[in-house]
């Protein structure tokens, strides 16, 4: 992943020294698997435990002559090692290493991923509580619907992240899976003892029935389980994006001194972090796409899948961390303009109210409801024609006069009866709490 979106903890996870240092670490668990059952002597265990180190640019080095970079990585760290390097990788195939120690980036970047979910649930809690009373227009198909609050809506993010945390933490679970069962799972140069000793103490599952290679429907699993994930917070950034229109102006991304939103036009305040948002969970949805097709490889192995998760792993991780960090600093600062609500509320002519006036016509006034529909309806288009006020237009309408006190009348426009349930909602927002999560580390570029 370029730069410009990778934040510098994941990027620490996915060094091609890390790599190597989480494989030795796999390498150095099954030497001392061996050596407790008297397979190789414990002064080599000892040297190996005190010598092995990683050589990153020795490695590619060797690499371009063996075209095979953990027989690169083993003859590299049995220098390191000296004589006794001899009995490092012995009864192992590639892929025990590669995939056990792929595991561990992978639990690692998933932690990760998941306290930045939290930290965006947290904030996503704080802001919906904070807002709960802002109250602002409900739209459906993009047109006015009824009131509803701010708060309910970002509350609504909230549960929807914390959903997505779910998956993810299970995909994360299920992903720390590692094996150590030789070149077809057939334990043929290792007992399956030492695998159990091995991945117990590197905390890991054991893969029941492996293979060559640990089987790609979990890696599946995690990177669709990012994607859904990055598709929620493209729901929130599309909505920000929307009540950010002029025509709108609910909302306001933060805008920092000096910062800048066109070459040509200064006034612009574009909501430039949600359109990255938005354009990088496209890439999210591609990456999960390439993580299923990574499943059906031939017999016990092939390579397919490994070319393409050396680059959709890091990138799909590294690009959800970001997304998750820049949406949590997109909801603190969000500017919102409650003022502007209200006077789109006041656009609305009072239109909203339609549904409780078709109420009130069949309840208290004994109308039929396709009557009343009708007259509810001819009234509503006529005001948004001619620009009055709805609540004039039923007033002076015979039937409705009739039929309706004024007093019953004004009281379906009351903005109060929409809202009488709102904090009943928020309230469910007490099972998202969690604890108090560390702030998340920022990068400093702004631009797309």
């Amino acid at each position: 992943m370029i730069r410009r979106y990778t934040l510098p903890e994941m990027a620490a996870i996915w060094s091609d020294q890390a790599r190597f240092e989480q494989i030795l670490r796999v390498e150095l668990e099954v030497a001392r698997a061996r050596a407790a059952r008297g397979l190789i002597p414990p002064a080599a265990l000892a040297a190996m435990e005190s010598r092995a180190t990683i050589d990153v640019d020795r490695i590619a080095e060797i690499e371009r002559t063996t075209d095979h970079d953990i027989i690169a990585f083993v003859s590299q760290v049995a220098e390191s090692i000296g004589p006794e390097g001899r009995y490092l990788h012995l009864g192992l195939t590639s892929s025990d290493v590669v995939d056990t120690g792929l595991a561990l980036q992978l639990r690692a970047a998933g932690s990760r991923l998941l306290g930045d979910a939290d930290r965006l649930i947290a904030v996503l809690v704080a802001r919906a509580r904070a807002e709960a009373d802002t109250t602002m227009m409900g739209r459906t198909h993009s047109v006015h619907a009824e009131p509803t609050t701010f708060g309910l809506k970002v509350a609504g993010w909230a549960f929807e992240i914390d959903r997505g945390r779910h998956r993810l933490a299970a995909a994360v679970d299920e992903i720390g899976t590692g094996k150590i069962s030789g070149p077809v799972g057939t334990y043929s140069h290792l007992d399956p003892e030492i695998e159990r000793d091995v991945l117990a103490a590197l905390g890991l599952h054991a893969d029941p029935v492996s293979t060559q290679i640990v089987q790609r429907d979990r890696h599946a699993a995690l990177l669709t389980a990012i994607a859904i994930l990055g598709g929620s917070l493209e729901r929130i950034a599309t909505e920000i994006r929307n009540l950010q229109h002029t025509e709108i102006g609910e909302v306001q991304e933060p805008f920092k001194v000096g910062q800048k939103g066109s070459s040509a036009m200064p006034h612009k305040r574009n909501p430039i972090l949600a359109e990255r948002i938005s354009g990088l969970a496209r890439l999210l949805r591609g990456y999960a796409q390439t993580a299923l097709e990574d499943q059906p490889l031939w017999h016990e192995r092939d390579i397919s899948h490994s070319s393409a998760e050396r680059v959709i792993l890091p990138d799909a991780t590294i690009l959800l961390d970001y997304m998750l960090v820049r949406m949590t600093t997109l909801i603190e600062g969000l500017v919102v303009r409650s003022e502007r609500m209200r006077e789109n509320i006041a656009r609305g002519l009072g239109l909203h109210a339609s549904s409780r006036v078709l109420v009130a016509l069949v309840e208290k006034g004994g109308v039929g409801r396709d009557e009343a529909y009708a007259i509810v309806q001819r009234a509503a288009l006529r005001a948004a024609d001619e620009r009055a006020p709805l609540r004039d237009l039923l007033a002076v309408d015979p039937v409705v006069a009739q039929k309706l006190p004024l007093t019953d009348l004004d009281a379906c426009f009351d903005e109060a009866t929409f809202l009488r349930n709102v904090h009943v909602v928020i309230a469910r927002l007490d099972a998202l709490e969690r604890r108090s999560p560390e702030p998340a580390t920022e990068s400093t570029h702004v631009d797309g």
